[in-house]
């Protein structure tokens, strides 16, 4: 049951969570360990919730495209499935109010309306991608508490690199036209230009180390979606846009260490980036899509 419940919500996909708070946390210069440790478990909550969720409102749609899936194929009942989201959605929130405080509730009470919203009713029109990149983007802003204005530059890179990966999961099953991965490749030109260049406050703070470490970081998630998504731009099939959907999640992962980087904390982006290849050797064993 209890491996069930780790297929349900993508367990190991949660390791690409708690880089959005530590970067809103650095640009907001609030690294207090306990605050921010408080908050990545509040945000794995909230999106292990919303991973229920969309299985529960996806499970008639995935008896015929994917009946492999826990509820479809009968090892998590529907009803588990809703109770287990709604649990850790509220534990999140709970979490978030206990670490944060007043702001990072109320920031974090947006954001799991937002992932309910995409889940329930957003999903399937042309507003999902946005309700997607709007709740990653929230996240980064979590940590951030009531210095959000600080954390505008990586809650968009992370936003608009989401957009990208969410146009083109629509393709997963069927596939796609090239235009999807065309979009995604070109929001990872535009995000790797805007995290390296140098400009305000942060890049002062970062200094020649930070410096280069946001350089040589931004360079690893060019390396890490890249290459998927030029692979689905020429061949937009299912497999091929999986891919580059698998890649665009593990790839949030050295985009949120080069934003910390660039914000002046060069080590501990180093040591974020290090969840990547666990990240990756975890997908093998329970797809992130």
């Amino acid at each position: 049951m209890l491996k069930d419940l780790v297929e349900l919500v993508r367990a190991p996909a949660a390791l690409t969570v708690p880089g959005d708070v530590l970067a809103g946390a650095v640009a907001a210069g609030d690294l207090r360990p306990a605050r921010m440790a408080g908050l990545s478990a509040a945000s794995v909550c909230i999106y292990w919730g919303g991973m229920a969720l969309n299985d529960w409102a996806d499970r008639e749609v995935d008896a015929v495209e994917r009946p492999e899936r826990p509820i479809p194929s009968g090892r998590v009942s529907a009803g588990t499935a809703f109770g287990l989201a709604a649990g850790l959605t509220a534990a999140g929130l709970a979490l978030a109010g206990r670490a944060g405080g007043r702001s990072a509730l109320a920031t974090s009470a947006v954001l799991a309306a937002t992932a309910w919203s995409y889940d329930l009713k957003a999903k399937n029109t042309a507003a999902g991608p946005v309700f997607m990149a709007a709740a990653r983007a929230l996240d980064v802003l979590v940590g951030a508490g009531d210095q959000r204005r600080r954390a505008w530059g990586p809650a968009l890179a992370v936003g608009t690199h989401i957009l990208g990966v969410t146009a083109m999961s629509r393709g997963e099953v069927h596939g796609s036209t090239p235009l999807p991965a065309r979009g995604a490749l070109g929001a990872t030109s535009a995000i790797a230009v805007a995290t390296i260049g140098r400009s305000g406050r942060g890049a002062a703070a970062s200094g020649p180390t930070g410096l280069a470490a946001t350089a040589l970081l931004t360079g690893l998630f060019a390396q890490a979606v890249g290459p998927a998504q030029v692979a689905a731009a020429r061949e937009p099939s299912g497999p091929k846009l999986r891919r580059a959907v698998g890649a665009g999640i593990h790839g949030l992962v050295p985009l949120q260490a080069a934003w910390c980087a660039r914000a002046g904390a060069p080590k501990l982006g180093a040591a974020l980036a290090v969840a990547l290849p666990l990240a990756k050797a975890l997908a093998r064993k329970v797809s992130p899509t």
